[in-house]
Parts: C-alpha cells; sequence; structure tokens
C-alpha cells in the first residue's frame, strides 16, 4: 500500500477481521481458497509495512531485499494463478468449469513468466513521493503481453462464474487496475494493493450469498425429501 507503514499495517488489521469474518461463512472445504483471499492480502500488506520500516536504514539492505521479494512474490506469482483456482473451486457447471480452467491455465503461463523474471532480473525498491516503487528490470518486449495476460487471469474468472454477485470482484478489480493506471502508473503494484480492502469486502459479500444458496439448496432438498416420504406414507 502506498502512503506509510502505518496504513499497511492497518490496512492488514482490517483485512485479517475480512477475513475471518468470510471465513465463518465457509459451508464447503471447496470454499476455503476463496474465503481466504482477504487473509492473503493482509499477509501482503502487512510485508510492504515491514518494507516501509526497513527501506530508510541501508544496514537492513538483507532484510529490505527479502521482504520486497515476498511482496512481489504475492502480487505478480501468487495472484494471477490463485484466483483463477479459487474460483474454479467454486464452480458446478462443466461448461464453466472449462472455461475456468483455461482462466486457469492463463494464470500459470503468467505466474511462471513473472516467476522466471523475478529470479531472473535486478529488482529493489524505494520510497518516493510518498509510494513504494518497485524497480523491476523485465524485459521490455513481453511487458505489454505479460500485462495483458496478467489482467485476464485476475479480471475474467469472476464473470463466467455461476456465482450471480461474482462479477463485483471481478468490477472492483478492473476498476482498481483502472485507477491504478491512470494515476499511478509508475507505483502502480504497490498502490493497486491500496484497493485491498474493497476487493475483498466484495469477497465476504461473494461469501454471505453462497452461504444464503447454500442454506437455501439445502432446506429445498429437505423439503423435497419430507414430500416423498408423505406421499409414500
Amino acid at each position: 500500500m502506498c502512503f506509510s507503514a502505518t496504513a499497511s499495517f492497518g490496512a492488514g488489521i482490517v483485512l485479517t477481521a475480512i477475513g475471518v469474518a468470510s471465513i465463518k461463512k465457509v459451508q464447503h472445504r471447496s470454499q476455503f481458497l476463496f474465503a481466504a483471499i482477504p487473509l492473503l492480502f493482509a499477509i501482503q500488506q502487512c510485508s510492504e509495512g515491514i518494507l516501509w520500516l526497513t527501506l530508510p536504514y541501508p544496514e537492513l539492505q538483507y532484510l529490505q531485499k527479502n521482504t520486497t521479494f515476498f511482496f512481489l512474490i504475492f502480487a505478480q506469482i501468487i495472484w494471477p494463478l490463485y484466483v483463477p483456482i479459487a474460483i474454479l473451486f467454486l464452480e458446478k457447471e462443466k461448461t464453466r468449469k472449462n472455461i475456468q480452467r483455461v482462466m486457469v491455465g492463463v494464470g500459470v503461463l503468467v505466474s511462471g513468466y513473472l516467476t522466471y523474471c523475478l529470479f531472473t532480473y535486478e529488482v529493489h525498491a524505494e520510497i518516493d513521493c510518498y509510494h513504494i516503487a518497485y524497480i523491476q528490470s523485465y524485459p521490455e518486449k513481453f511487458r505489454i503481453w505479460g500485462g495483458l495476460l496478467y489482467i485476464i487471469a485476475t479480471i475474467a474468472p469472476p464473470f463466467f462464474s455461476h456465482i450471480k454477485r461474482m462479477w463485483l470482484l471481478g468490477i472492483t478489480v478492473f476498476i482498481s487496475y483502472l485507477i491504478t493506471t491512470l494515476f499511478y502508473e509508475n507505483y502502480l503494484v504497490s498502490v493497486w494493493c491500496f484497493f485491498a480492502s474493497v476487493i475483498s469486502i466484495s469477497v465476504w459479500v461473494i461469501m454471505c450469498e453462497i452461504k444464503t444458496a447454500t442454506r437455501t439448496a439445502i432446506n429445498k432438498n429437505l423439503h423435497h425429501k419430507n414430500n416423498l416420504l408423505k406421499n409414500k406414507s
């Protein structure tokens, strides 16, 4: 997150609360990965809070480097793969499942490429104009295609889900990308995570709907079984 260590740690606390609330809505183990998204955002934000605290001190260079890598592993490797997988686990319809598998395939490509870049090219972080800038010397010729596939992997899956309000996640992620690209292009990786709280609230809303839908389905099944027993008697 941008602004300060306090803002990052504060966001981490809020995201943890949202994450706990989301996990409490879990009705089946297939829902856990999706419900845990806010908790992963919380870990990511707290790691950047640590980075804020260490960057002013050159003697903490080793910790700075490790924390930078830890943050970027979440931002560039975990998210493009985690999001489509989490949504795939929620899917029940065969056609939609196949589409989600394609999205997972895109996520694998992006995650694999960015893993190679992260551990091959020079990467460091620095404080600039009240933001953390992540300086990455990745190949320029693949930057546009890599960015496009990243967007597809993280934005598209919610729009192919059978869950009614899943589009909220896609919209919030899309708006966050749009605002960050237009106004904070030089700090895109860091500032995008500023919107993690809004994205996480949409996860909680979706989990509430999933829980309600699950209860409704269970009640319908019980009602149907009761009717069958009555008819038999």
